[in-house]
């Protein structure tokens, strides 16, 4: 099969626009392209959430995730930056399959922001760090002259152990899987963008961030054989599966009638003229497992309060072209391609 073409970075003269960082297919050709060629190595090449480094000691591997948030608002229904650098560093550790253990912090101050605010976020960071009992053990900050920032950036490195024998992985995924999503889709992303927009909606939308540690336990317990563990944040679902799809060289079809969207969401999204399947999500899982453990991990997820609106949405196929597809509500199907562009900036 002839590849699409796809055009080339113009690494000489070309500059760094929004698209890079909308979680679609320009950003990954960024970190392909840029990053991925100047650190290459074999941890680098996993291509996943996290890494999987060299024993820690018997039975155990070390796990290591890094996450950088820029989000705008830094405060929005639901959450706020520093919760959001917490839940987020430890989720990419968990979806590995791993336990998160530790957090590094860097922050990057703009001379002006108020130190109230900063209190405000680095207490919710705190607050969101000893809910998750994955404590923040080391960090740095620095301060940035006024107009060359945007009042705070934070970076989290996460670090955890994985036990020996465990490996999930974007790789695995095979043909006759089921596909599981452990909630409703879009809310952080929708919640992000009505804050921004000052959107008035009957009822106001909230940011699903949370750390997922305790319901990723809960899963692997009730599906031992599970192939593949993500947190479907830039890019959304779309994203995500589209870059499983990849890795694994397989295809996958959702059915939009089990897809699980809030109605206030769906409803801001036509509204706005988005896709829910586009949007980020900070608090929710994708599931990928053998079809006869799929019932079970059903059950596990919507036991646990994190996951009480789980469904199974999909299965994985066979196609050598890795395409992501839909069977629509009215009996069709439609491609579910990756994000062209940046829809919603600065959301995560």
């Amino acid at each position: 099969m002839k590849k699409a073409y796809v055009r080339p970075l113009d690494l000489r003269q070309g500059c760094v626009d929004l698209s890079h960082g909308g979680g679609g297919r320009s950003m990954v050709q960024l970190i392909s392209d840029v990053f991925g060629r100047a650190f290459d190595n074999e941890w680098l090449r996993q291509g996943d959430d996290g890494t999987v480094l060299p024993a820690l000691a018997p039975g155990e591997q070390l796990v290591m995730a890094t996450d950088a948030h820029v989000v705008s608002p830094l405060f929005f229904p639901g959450g706020d930056i520093g919760c959001l650098a917490v839940h987020g560093t430890v989720n990419d550790v968990a979806v590995m399959g791993a336990r998160p253990l530790y957090l590094a912090a860097s922050f990057i101050l703009e001379e002006g922001f108020p130190l109230a605010d900063l209190v405000r976020i680095v207490e919710s960071m705190a607050r969101a760090a000893r809910e998750a009992g994955v404590p923040v053990v080391t960090g740095d900050t620095k301060v940035v002259e006024k107009g060359h920032g945007d009042g705070v950036f934070i970076t989290t490195t996460g670090v955890g152990a994985l036990p020996a024998g465990r490996r999930l992985s974007g790789t695995l995924a095979r043909p006759g899987d089921a596909i599981l999503v452990s909630g409703t889709l879009g809310d952080h992303g929708m919640a992000i963008m009505a804050q921004r927009e000052n959107l008035g909606f009957e009822s106001c939308i909230r940011s699903d961030t949370a750390a997922l540690h305790g319901l990723v336990e809960a899963a692997l317990a009730a599906a031992p054989g599970m192939r593949v563990l993500r947190d479907p944040t830039r890019g959304g679902l779309a994203a995500t599966l589209n870059e499983i799809a990849q890795q694994s060289r397989v295809g996958m079809v959702l059915d939009e009638a089990a897809l699980p969207v809030d109605p206030q969401v769906a409803a801001a999204c036509e509204f706005l003229g988005l896709d829910p399947l586009n949007i980020a999500n900070e608090g929710k899982l994708i599931a990928i497992c053998p079809a006869a453990e799929a019932e079970a991990l059903l059950a596990a997820l919507r036991a646990h309060p994190l996951g009480a609106q789980a469904a199974r949405i999909g299965e994985v196929i066979d196609d050598p072209h890795a395409f992501v597809q839909m069977k629509t509500v009215f009996g069709g199907r439609r491609m579910v391609d990756w994000l062209a562009g940046e829809q919603l900036p600065r959301i995560c």
